[in-house]
């Protein structure tokens, strides 16, 4: 097995960190083997479906992590962190149905196996795993379980509509990102500095960290989207622009006044479900400054989540936290 320092980003966590890291990751792991899993067959296939395919399990990562601030890893970080993904993992199954999604983490999605319905009955079944998995650690964690609930499919909703008049689309764009991505991310590092007994102001700071850390993440996703080349992201390029989403290079590149972005404000206004458009539209943002600006913003963003963690002091595992914002943003060629 790979160590945490070299699969997870963290090029500055010493052996030992990374092997505490490592070793919390596989409880993680073993807890949420056994929750997908279920008495009927064909249940525990569809429930383990995605779980599967998962990823380096980037948010029980951030609570082992921040569970590093206090006490460290014990059975109730794990399980936090368990719930914290089993919820992610649910998000994903409602996700896929909502985008009509043909595939996800590159294998078929649950939508396009079993259907919208029982895609929609899993996400279900698992979000009450998650929940169970919350109640018990206790009346704060099933508050703050609930609120992020909300947040996240508030985020959601939002994400399908424009920016209300008046409201400035780049700042509305940035809340709905903190609300569907960020809100998740902070209660995974909120959890880990609650329950490894960390005080109170340090929490706060966790989560802060966590939520500026998760519209990175997500920024960086949708500079992936427009940068990447086929095959090499594990979903085809710009898929965002073909499916009317107006990202951060999108909202960037529309408030240009330059004669010379005429062609491309043209194709943005356009459906570009044509392949011949979205090619053209995709070359000119590509292109286009707006791209690099919206690189920028990114990477101011990913500092402050950086600067958040100062108060916190030196040592390792603060270098860790700072070390998690820029690898985020390197995931960008």
């Amino acid at each position: 097995m790979t160590t945490a320092s070299s699969t997870l980003g963290l090029p500055t966590a010493s052996p030992e960190l990374a092997s505490r890291l490592q070793d919390g990751l596989a409880a993680v792991d073993a807890t949420l083997r056994a929750q997908v899993d279920h008495e009927d067959p064909f249940i525990a296939e569809a429930s383990g479906h995605l779980a599967a395919a998962h990823g380096k399990l980037f948010r029980p990562l951030l609570t082992l992590l921040a569970a590093e601030l206090g006490s460290g890893v014990n059975d109730d970080v794990v399980a936090a962190a368990a719930g914290v993904e089993l919820t992610h993992l649910a998000s994903l199954y409602h996700d896929d149905v909502m985008d009509e999604a043909d595939m996800r983490r590159g294998v078929v999605s649950a939508n396009a196996r079993y259907g919208n319905s029982t895609a929609i009955l899993v996400g279900d079944l698992l979000f009450g795993k998650a929940s169970a998995i919350v109640a018990e650690l206790g009346p704060e964690a099933v508050k703050i379980q609930a609120r992020t609930f909300v947040r996240l499919c508030a985020g959601q909703i939002k994400d399908d509509r424009p920016a209300p008049d008046g409201a400035d689309p780049v700042d509305y764009y940035l809340g709905v990102l903190a609300d569907k991505t960020g809100v998740l991310i902070a209660t995974a590092a909120r959890y880990g500095a609650m329950f490894s007994g960390c005080p109170p102001e340090t929490v706060e700071i966790m989560r802060r960290y966590g939520e500026r850390l998760g519209v990175v993440f997500q920024l960086v996703d949708d500079l992936i989207d427009v940068t990447s080349e086929t095959g090499e992201s594990g979903k085809t390029p710009g898929t965002d622009l073909r499916e009317g989403v107006a990202t951060l290079p999108v909202l960037y590149a529309r408030t240009s006044t330059d004669p010379g972005d005429a062609r491309l404000l043209e194709l943005l206004g356009q459906d570009l479900r044509d392949d011949e458009l979205h090619a053209e539209a995709l070359e000119l943002l590509r292109a286009h400054p707006a791209l690099d600006r919206a690189r920028e913003r990114t990477l101011e963003m990913a500092r402050e989540a950086q600067d958040l963690i100062d108060p916190l002091g030196q040592g390792p595992v603060q270098d860790a936290l700072r070390a998690l914002a820029v690898s985020i943003v390197q995931r960008v060629r």
